[in-house]
């Protein structure tokens, strides 16, 4: 083969025994290309005396304008099936079919991590939509290094070097609990999420300032935690008031948590919010129509979609980093 023969992306694939999207990316020295097979490339081009054809450099990209929504794992307790997590999937849909964007939903395993390189190198997404609940910092580490596209939900802005839309947790932890000792509740409990997620540690934190503002000890045995699902919201609101049966209040972090909390202090003889006040977390739609309604934080799950849609668009087209910090709004209803 000779000079005059390398017209193409697929010609230098052919002569490096790659694909024709691994050598776009290595002369365009992506991070996810090894550098060996990048040296390969680059001197089988300028051997060939090969020009990059810009309008060709989409189309060998094979941009897909899809973006994919990860979770990490197969715990239908979690992420995805929480229904925050479907609101939120609401927005992130239409904030994409704004920007001519598809939505592809994917679950990958835990120790999966290779997973990256299989949607960018073959086109089937453009970049990730994450969320904080299901992904651990080695995830979250190995996207960084590989300079893959994405952003995620619940992470705190900081100086991260990648793209976040999270909610006020520590703003809205505080709000809440200061809602029940307004209304004159002195023995208020904690009913988390998982207590490793960054969001509840946020969310405590919050619970603590009020309570020590208020000048009122912070009881361990007033602490409890759930996996967001209905079922743990009852048992660990149970195992409360077994523990401290003289509770008038609960600060519980999700909606569909406090709704069965709810159900399990009546089942104890208790009524709300007479006996004991509650207040949850998140304002999805089932909140309002609970039995009482329920008080709650409002982190407004179709904006946060939108906004994780257009920061990620507005990163694969500019490169530009964005970090997004949703308020916290109380919303009083009848059960705090």
């Amino acid at each position: 083969m000779t000079g005059t023969d390398v017209h193409t992306i697929s010609d230098i694939a052919r002569l490096a025994g790659v694909s024709k999207s691994t050598v776009s990316r290595a002369l365009n020295d992506s991070p996810l290309i090894g550098a060996e097979t990048k040296e390969r490339v680059r001197a089988i081009a300028e051997e060939h005396r090969f020009q990059m054809n810009v309008p060709a450099r989409r189309l060998s990209l094979r941009q897909s304008h899809a973006v994919a929504l990860v979770s990490y794992g197969y715990d239908a307790k979690s992420s995805l099936g929480d229904a925050f997590m479907l609101e939120m999937m609401a927005g992130i849909s239409s904030g994409l079919h704004a920007n001519d964007y598809d939505l592809l939903v994917i679950q990958i395993r835990a120790n999966d991590m290779d997973w990256p390189h299989r949607y960018l190198e073959t086109g089937r997404a453009d970049g990730f939509i994450l969320l904080s609940a299901s992904c651990t910092q080695r995830h979250l580490q190995l996207l960084v290094e590989l300079g893959a596209p994405f952003v995620i939900w619940g992470v705190s802005p900081g100086n991260h070097g990648f793209s976040s839309v999270s909610g006020d947790s520590f703003a809205g932890g505080k709000i809440a609990t200061e809602r029940l000792i307004g209304v004159g509740r002195e023995r208020i409990a904690f009913l988390g999420g998982p207590a490793k997620e960054q969001e509840v540690q946020d969310r405590y934190r919050g619970y603590e300032a009020a309570l020590r503002e208020a000048g009122a000890a912070v009881d361990p045995a007033l602490v409890g935690h759930g996996d967001y699902s209905p079922a743990s919201g009852a048992e660990t609101m149970r195992e409360l008031l077994q523990r401290v049966p003289d509770l008038d209040a609960v600060f519980v972090n999700s909606d569909l948590m406090a709704i069965a909390a709810m159900d399990a202090i009546r089942e104890q003889g208790r009524r709300v919010p007479e006996d004991v006040a509650v207040v949850g977390y998140d304002d999805v739609s089932l909140a309002s129509h609970s039995n009482p309604p329920l008080t709650t934080i409002r982190q407004n799950g179709p904006l946060a979609g939108r906004l994780l849609a257009q920061n990620l668009v507005q990163h694969l087209q500019t490169g530009v980093v964005t970090n997004v910090s949703i308020p916290a709004e109380l919303v009083v209803r009848r059960s705090a």
